[in-house]
């Protein structure tokens, strides 16, 4: 029993020293994690092998699906102000009548309102109105009052057209005695023009009557002092021989001022018969400029009246009508003109009512407009504006060029005034071209617009070019400078880090998107 002692310090010792070899097994190990030799180290901080990101130059023809905002009108808008001149002693015109409310249908020949009891009507005609119509004017305003009388069932007799003779004077008499008016007279002076000339051929018709009457009696007078031929008698002065015909003596009254008074009430005649005829021509009933709107086509729409009954009548708008069919106006920014033409195909996308329409671009300008824009992106910028919300206001942006797009069928009248989405599908360039990702244009520490291109083995070697129109993420380039590039050359997009196995910015330096967006 007294080696157990013994045995018990031996398996102590045995354990201590395991323990203790463990613990150097652990220091070494972490040392190893620690230290590194230099070799090591600089391995470790240079950076890893790069891994380009290529793609290839094509040849094609360049398409996007251009989109911009367009505002919904009609062919036609016209702001209803009705120039009255108020008479000696009238008070200020006022608007006396409204007969049609807002979104009302106006047909050809309704009265949209009373002006101090006077009816403003639309009739149809593409030419404005900028005078008033009395009897006896001519010109293409006048035949265009004859047209639309015409088609109202109102017609001009015999009048030529362009000229405003009886048959339009009872035409337009017929026209407001339909909408139950009476016309206004040509000559506001109840009549006392005509009268008076009427009265001035009378006059001169009793005075050609009196004058013919006192020739008649001088005649009479001379007619012993005739010979038998007619002539003054050359017999004997104091006796006359009536067996032979001599007329008795004396000297014959003459007649020469009796044929002169006649001769001359005979021309006065004449003139007043003239006057009167002008008297008749011009007088009748006349359309003022005040009471009529020319509309190009019905059904026309009342798009607002801002006025009430009892509002003066100022020069400023009472009412605004619309007329033709709805169109859709925009504007396109300098990079989407390309891409746009005549004839293309839109799709027209009311966000308010979720109506859709397909419709044709109708006419591009060809020169920018002065005036602001819609807001507006293409198919490349629309990710950029997500999140920040759509342009409604359609009253600010930079300025454009003017686009006009025509729906393939009529669009809803409710539609009118109202801010849209226009897609132009398959927008494209006039023919191919070289293009590239956007991605791969580039701008140097000199300013030139370049693509580096990556031959087979790797060489690599930067090419001048000239960025036209943009289009789906990618842009026309023309090589410049005698640079050389081709369809299925490798330009360089991007530098992958291998570290982190994402994209790094353009082996060719940062991109420029301004460069690649230039005309």
């Amino acid at each position: 029993m007294a080696d157990a002692p013994v045995l018990a310090r031996r398996r102590i010792w045995v354990i201590a020293v395991a323990v203790g070899a463990l613990a150097l097994s652990g220091t070494a190990a972490g040392a190893s994690l620690v230290i590194k030799s230099p070799a090591q180290e600089a391995a470790e901080r240079a950076a890893p092998a790069p891994d380009l990101l290529t793609a290839p130059v094509e040849r094609r023809v360049l398409k996007d699906s251009v989109i911009l905002r367009g505002t919904v009108r009609a062919g036609q808008s016209v702001d209803v102000s009705p120039s009255v001149t108020p008479g000696e002693g009238a008070a200020t015109p006022v608007v006396t009548k409204l007969l049609v409310a807002p979104r009302a249908t106006v047909t050809d020949g309704k009265v949209l309102l009373e002006v101090s009891g006077r009816p403003v009507f639309a009739l149809r005609g593409a030419l404005p109105v900028y005078r008033d119509l009395k009897p006896g004017a001519t010109g293409g305003d006048v035949a265009q009052l004859q047209r639309s009388l015409g088609e109202l069932g109102h017609r001009s007799g015999d009048d030529p057209p362009g000229t405003f003779g009886p048959g339009t004077k009872a035409a337009l008499t017929g026209f407001y005695a339909s909408i139950g008016y009476d016309p206004l007279p040509a000559y506001a002076d109840g009549g006392e023009a005509l009268k008076a000339a009427r009265d001035a051929v009378t006059a001169a018709e009793r005075a050609l009557q009196d004058a013919q009457d006192a020739q008649d009696e001088m005649d009479a007078a001379n007619e012993p002092f005739l010979s038998p031929t007619g002539n003054p008698s050359t017999g004997n002065p104091s006796t006359g021989n009536p067996s032979t015909g001599n007329p008795p003596a004396g000297k014959p009254a003459t007649s020469k001022a009796a044929k002169r008074a006649v001769q001359r009430a005979r021309e006065d005649l004449g003139s007043a018969r003239t006057d009167l005829a002008a008297v008749l021509a011009t007088d009748g009933p006349m359309l003022p400029a005040a009471e009529v709107v020319y509309l190009d086509g019905f059904p026309a729409r009342v798009d607002s009246i801002p006025a009430h009954v009892g509002s003066k009548v100022s020069g400023a708008a009472v009412m605004t009508v619309s007329a033709g069919a709805l169109v859709v106006q925009g504007t396109l920014q300098e990079y989407q003109k390309g891409l746009v033409r005549p004839g293309q195909r839109v799709q027209i996308l009311s966000e308010v009512s979720g109506v859709t329409a397909a419709a044709t671009v109708a006419s591009v300008a060809t020169a920018v407009d002065g005036g602001q824009a819609p807001g507006q992106t293409s198919a490349g910028q629309q990710d950029q504006d997500q999140g920040r919300g759509q342009d409604q206001g359609g009253t600010s942006g930079p300025r454009g060029y003017p686009m006009v797009v025509r729906p393939d069928q009529p669009l809803d009248t409710q539609l009118a005034g109202q801010d849209v989405r226009l897609t132009v599908e398959a927008a494209s360039t006039d023919g191919v071209a070289l293009v590239v990702p956007v991605t791969a244009i580039s701008a140097g520490a000199d300013g030139r617009t370049v693509v580096t291109v990556v031959a087979k083995g790797g060489a690599q070697r930067r090419v001048e070019v000239r960025p036209g129109t943009t289009g789906d993420g990618f842009v026309e380039v023309v090589p410049l400078g005698g640079g050389v590039l081709a369809e299925g050359d490798r330009v360089v997009t991007g530098v992958r880090d291998t570290s982190s196995g994402t994209p790094s910015k353009d082996a060719a330096g940062d991109v420029s998107k301004d460069a690649s967006s230039g005309r």
